[in-house]
């Protein structure tokens, strides 16, 4: 998952975003024209199966959610609407990770009347606080400098094709020199650190949060499905604050054309539909991990790269 989303200082209309159509895939539709309630419910639909299909695998989710709506001529959906499509996200993986949540939240709470943090529950909450704090700074910092995130140059195809490929290589090269010793039992402060400065590229479009961490994780010595559940873990206090920050601007923004101007039904459809498959994703990547390694997800991110290249370069000779 990247946070770059969430870091806009607008909130862009969001049915009005996933309306427009783009014109490199040669639409003739009106951007302005409004759409039919069943029409946009079966974008958000769309938007909502393939965010949680990619929120969660080490593949990039924004990367997909920008480009899949593109490929079908509907426009960059913008930050806004992959902001509030992933709302559902978060509340899988909270729900999903409710357990483990609570068992680090008294072990904090045990470690701090008792003042012993040697529990691997009180140590896993110290790793999450401190990878927690990087991405925050850097989130802020963005925020406060730059204004214009929605076209800032890092959201073109061409930034997503060519990052994807980079963060595939970093993958394939964390799963040749990974140890895989380590478990969760082992957790220390210390890796909160390292991963969470791997999770701060999740800023960049095309990154992947998941797949950053994980990859960070694997070249610390993770054993896989134990980096995936690190992974998780780490990110769930950033995507939870981003996602509410940016809930709080995009209804603080105007309403014409935008969530509450287009109607709320469709943006429910999106919401449910990415926090059903998300929590799905997660069960099978952690399974999955336990018997596979993630070279399935090196090979597609490269292709995935290339192919938008390829794309591109079509759509521009054509």
């Amino acid at each position: 998952m990247e946070l770059l989303p969430h870091l806009s200082a607008h909130a862009a209309p969001v049915l009005a975003a996933v309306a427009a159509p783009d014109p490199g895939v040669g639409m003739a539709s009106d951007p302005a024209a409004a759409l039919s309630l069943a029409e946009a419910c079966w974008r958000a639909l769309v938007l909502g199966v393939v965010q949680g299909l990619t929120e969660f695998l080490p593949i990039s989710s924004t990367a997909h959610v920008q480009v899949v709506p593109m490929v079908l001529g509907w426009g960059d959906p913008g930050v806004s609407t992959i902001a509030v499509i992933q709302l559902g996200s978060i509340a899988a993986i909270v729900a999903y990770f409710w357990h483990d949540l609570t068992q680090v939240l008294r072990g904090v709470s045990r470690a701090m009347r008792e003042g012993r943090w040697g529990s691997s529950e009180a140590r896993m909450g110290i790793a999450i606080a401190l990878g927690s704090i990087p991405i925050v700074l850097a989130g802020m910092g963005i925020k406060l400098m730059v204004s214009d995130f929605d076209n800032s140059p890092l959201r073109s195809l061409t930034s997503v094709a060519i990052v994807s490929i980079v963060m595939a290589l970093l993958l394939g090269l964390a799963e040749l020199l990974g140890r895989r010793r380590r478990h969760l039992d082992d957790v220390r402060p210390r890796d909160g650190l390292i991963v969470g400065l791997a999770q701060t590229l999740a800023l960049i479009p095309g990154v992947s949060r998941s797949g950053s961490t994980l990859t960070a994780a694997l070249f610390d010595g993770w054993e896989r499905t134990a980096a995936a559940r690190f992974s998780f873990l780490m990110g769930i206090p950033a995507i939870t604050l981003a996602g509410v920050v940016e809930l709080r601007e995009l209804f603080a923004g105007p309403v014409d054309g935008g969530v509450m101007g287009g109607g709320a039904l469709p943006v429910l459809v999106g919401i449910v539909s990415s926090a059903v498959v998300s929590w799905l994703a997660i069960a099978w990547l952690l399974r999955f991990l336990q018997h596979h390694s993630t070279w399935v997800f090196v090979i597609y991110r490269l292709c995935f790269g290339v192919a938008i290249l390829l794309w591109l370069r079509a759509t521009v000779a054509g």
